[in-house]
């Protein structure tokens, strides 16, 4: 089996192709989104936040929050690459090379970096605060030294934050600054004009850049194909499972909250998310499959 980072490079290297990866942040949304066959998958840092916290996005996980996160989406297909936030990298350049060495460890194909303070806010807010260039440096240059005592492979992105308050050469000056040490992708984070997307991956060009897709926030919506005209190569959809997991539950709530029923209105719907449905969903088939395999006789029945 190719390792996930070879598997996520041999992606890139095509240039006809662009790499769609849904938003995932526990192991169900992550089944859904294997099940229906993508490719590459993406652990959005603010989903993993608030499923694990309870919390917004403001720089309140830890490596740990995080790490644990991505080792268990990130074991449920070994064959599908998942790349992962990793924030700040969470400290200095020592943390950043810990932080580097447990993503590895956990089998995450790559992870991007951005150039905030280390208590961040999500990208698509306002007033966010940007390090000297040298530090959001060194914390590359920190990941890419890890990576080489290792011994071992990940893809190292390169995000910065610093359009909003540096403007767009600015931003990109240290998107490139951050390739010529040894980054892999480029993102740059919160534009606001799909003139500023196509320059931004001309300006870097032949470096891979990504484009970050949430829904409702200040970047233009793109399709798939859109963004692949333009010359994106990876494309994330943080909100791929967050936003229609809100919105159903908190239609769900209300309505057991008024009824005291959580009756699906279909007899379709209500057999697809049916308790058999659902653990099948996320491999009761494979689980009794291995275990007879084994020699047990608990499922040699079924279930």
């Amino acid at each position: 089996m190719m390792a996930s980072a070879k598997q996520l490079r041999a992606l890139l290297a095509d240039p006809s192709k662009i790499i769609v990866c849904p938003g995932v942040y526990d192991g169900l949304t992550a089944r859904i989104a294997l099940n229906a066959g993508f490719e590459c998958l993406y652990m959005t840092g603010a989903g993993t936040t608030m499923s694990r916290l309870g919390m917004p996005d403001l720089g309140v996980a830890t490596l740990n929050d995080m790490r644990e996160n991505a080792g268990m989406i990130a074991g449920l297909n070994r064959k599908i690459p998942l790349i992962a936030d990793a924030d700040t990298g969470y400290g200095g350049a020592l943390m950043v090379g810990r932080t580097t060495h447990q993503y590895i460890q956990a089998g995450v194909a790559a992870f991007h970096l951005e150039d905030q303070v280390v208590n961040k806010r999500c990208g698509h807010l306002r007033n966010k605060e940007i390090v000297d260039e040298e530090v959001y440096l060194s914390r590359i240059r920190a990941a890419v030294n890890a990576r080489a005592e290792a011994d071992a492979d990940i893809v190292i992105i390169a995000r910065t934050d610093a359009l909003q308050s540096l403007g767009f050469d600015s931003a990109v000056s240290r998107l490139k600054a951050a390739i010529a040490i040894g980054a892999d992708v480029a993102f740059l984070e919160g534009f606001t004009s799909k003139e500023e997307g196509r320059k931004v991956c001309q300006e870097l060009a032949p470096t891979p850049v990504l484009l970050n897709m949430v829904a409702g926030g200040v970047t233009p919506a793109f399709t798939v194909q859109e963004a692949q005209d333009v010359g994106f190569r990876i494309i994330i959809f943080p909100g791929f499972a967050l936003g229609p997991v809100f919105k159903s539950v908190v239609l769900a709530a209300k309505q057991l909250k008024e009824t005291g029923s959580v009756e699906e209105s279909d007899a379709k719907a209500e057999a697809e998310s049916s308790p058999k449905a659902l653990f099948m969903a996320v491999g009761l088939k494979e689980a009794m499959e291995f275990d007879v395999a084994a020699g047990g006789t608990m499922y040699a029945n079924g279930v």
